[in-house]
């Protein structure tokens, strides 16, 4: 009976776990979705939401590093001033990979279709859950 007892709970635990991590996976799809319809709209303040509000995020691309949340949004609006720029954005997901139980990377592609000329490339970024929320603390683009 003590078997049976721990192989049951063994098994809820497992459950459990895989629970919260497809739990986990169904809410950073969200969030990419989300920014993909807010970069479609021409909102950038509205896809900077994905991301942790910081001076500590990391946004890698064209070998350059750069730092914070402010200075990634400016960019952003710098490199993609008009809606004609920024055109109508698709993620495919190609892997969601969690790393502890608070931190998942995520690696994909991207594909712009824009008036001014479609883009496409792939990125890897590194979501962490902090105070309670999912966000986007590292992104690399190319």
């Amino acid at each position: 009976m003590k078997i049976k007892t721990v192989l049951l709970l063994v098994f809820l635990i497992g459950f459990s776990s895989l629970s919260a991590q497809n739990n986990d996976i169904e809410t950073i799809e969200n969030i990419l979705h989300t920014q993909e319809t807010a970069w479609s709209n021409h909102d950038l303040e509205g896809f900077m939401q994905g991301y942790w509000k910081s001076d500590e995020l990391t946004y890698y691309s064209g070998g350059k590093v750069t730092k914070g949340w402010q200075t990634t949004l400016d960019n952003y609006k710098k490199g993609y001033p008009t809606k004609a720029d920024t055109g109508k954005l698709r993620f495919k997901i190609d892997q969601i990979t969690k790393i502890n139980e608070a931190s998942y990377y995520v690696m994909g592609q991207y594909f712009l279709t824009r008036e001014v000329g479609d883009a496409n490339g792939t990125f890897m970024i590194i979501f962490e859950k902090i105070n309670g929320e999912w966000k986007i603390v590292a992104d690399s683009s190319c």
